[in-house]
């Protein structure tokens, strides 16, 4: 009977906390000081167990990654004309999970973002932890702070990243801007060329026609010219999936590759790039539904970048989920459930990447080195395929997110706040011009 009193009281302290967090990070001490973790926000007890110090370092990454998002907001943005812009494309399609709304709605304006954060986010958490207390019985209190404070879904990871790259690519444009630049697929490829990097092929000439082979009268003819003399279009023949990914694929499934995530200490001094400022984070399988165009609906099966085992597999397409009677459809979880195919019960779970995985990671290392040392985060996107290369990349996202994939989380919030620190005092002398 007394835990449950006790709830309201714990609820209203981890909300006080959120709220006195993010006025640290927005227009407080926080904002206008250099980022210490050692006298920060939430500062690390010597009593705490290591679980309470990761929860408290994920907690002050994620609250200044949040408040950072208002500073940027009217910003330029490496790929967008603006940090606002950036948002509304990229949350346009995106829906917090049994809600249906899409979020972009929220993020027009400062003054909606912000009742989206200060308000919507501690309500929707909320009911995420009396859900789970319905369908777990976990604490609701332990489930809310989760949610609140340091957040473990995907989306949130997406954001915490995207707000580190935009900060950087903001503060240290004039620097960095090159390697910015490898997200613009022609430009990938291009570099990717003399660099020595893998990529797939495409076809030298001028332009492409198709012409359907029934129409007449002009009509049912296309013309496309190709990004290398000048035209928007990548011209490439087709490629396929290797043996060992197409005997765990349903037939007629989509070109699927692996989402590996990388992070370079490069851009966060002033030293010449060496390789071994990179370290690869993380590995996710994208198993290709049947019938589908690309790998974008698929299985994400996490895979142990060490040992290439792949374990089990989700989704994130509830996050896709929009439409006013989502609420009654849409599950609000999921979990990492799947050990087959669900197209043909093709055991996937267990089995291990063919070639060694340690191939595809040191190649995404050396590739984050080579083309993009001075961006934080780089998710590669690389496919094993018959054609020669057999391993090779279709494209780097700077943006991104893990898929779903498991990382060493001690690792990835050092270099987190090893980053904030490094971007912070870039911003306080920003502040100063």
């Amino acid at each position: 009977m007394g835990q449950t009193l006790s709830i309201p009281f714990k609820l209203f302290r981890t909300t006080t906390t959120f709220w006195r967090g993010m006025y640290h990070y927005l227009c407080g001490a926080g904002r206008r000081s250099q980022y210490n973790p050692s006298s920060s926000f939430l500062k690390i007890n010597e009593k705490d167990s290591a679980e309470e110090a990761i929860f408290k370092q994920h907690a002050r990454v994620h609250l200044y990654g949040l408040a950072s998002a208002f500073y940027l907001y009217n910003k330029p943005h490496y790929r967008k004309g603006s940090y606002r812009d950036d948002l509304l494309d990229n949350l346009r399609n995106l829906a917090i999970p049994g809600t249906g709304i899409p979020l972009s709605w929220f993020v027009g304006s400062k003054v909606t973002a912000l009742g989206l954060v200060l308000g919507v986010n501690p309500f929707v958490c909320f009911m995420a932890s009396l859900h789970n207390w319905w369908q777990t019985g976990g604490s609701i209190s332990e489930e809310y702070a989760t949610r609140l404070l340091a957040p473990n879904d995907w989306f949130s990871y997406w954001r915490l990243n995207c707000n580190i790259v935009g900060l950087h690519s903001y503060l240290d444009k004039d620097r960095a801007q090159a390697d910015y630049d490898m997200e613009n697929k022609w430009t990938f490829i291009q570099e990717a060329e003399k660099r020595n990097v893998p990529v797939s092929p495409y076809l030298k000439m001028p332009a492409l026609v198709l012409k359907h082979r029934n129409e007449e009268g002009g009509m049912g003819i296309f013309f496309y010219k190709n990004a290398l003399d000048g035209g928007d279009w990548i011209i490439q023949e087709k490629i396929s999936n290797s043996d060992w990914v197409s005997s765990v694929l349903p037939p007629n499934a989509p070109l699927s590759t692996f989402r590996v995530l990388t992070q370079s200490r490069s851009g966060l001094s002033d030293k010449e790039p060496e390789p071994s400022d990179v370290t690869a984070l993380s590995c996710v399988f994208r198993a290709g539904r049947e019938n589908a165009a690309t790998d974008h609906d698929s299985i994400l099966f996490d895979v142990n970048h060490s040992t290439g085992e792949l374990n089990g597999g989700t989704t994130n397409m509830h996050w896709y989920k929009l439409g006013i009677f989502q609420w009654l459809r849409c599950p609000w979880r999921s979990e990492h459930s799947f050990t087959h195919h669900p197209d043909g019960n093709i055991p996937i779970t267990g089995q291990k990447v063919q070639p060694d995985i340690s191939k595809l990671m040191k190649l995404s290392e050396e590739a984050h080195h080579k083309m993009c040392p001075l961006v934080p985060f780089a998710g590669w996107d690389v496919v094993l395929c018959k054609e020669e290369p057999t391993i090779c990349f279709l494209e780097v996202n700077l943006s991104c997110n893990f898929f779903r994939g498991s990382f060493d989380q001690k690792v990835y919030f050092e270099y987190l706040e090893d980053a904030i620190s490094s971007l912070q005092a870039k911003r306080l002398l920003q502040d100063q011009k």
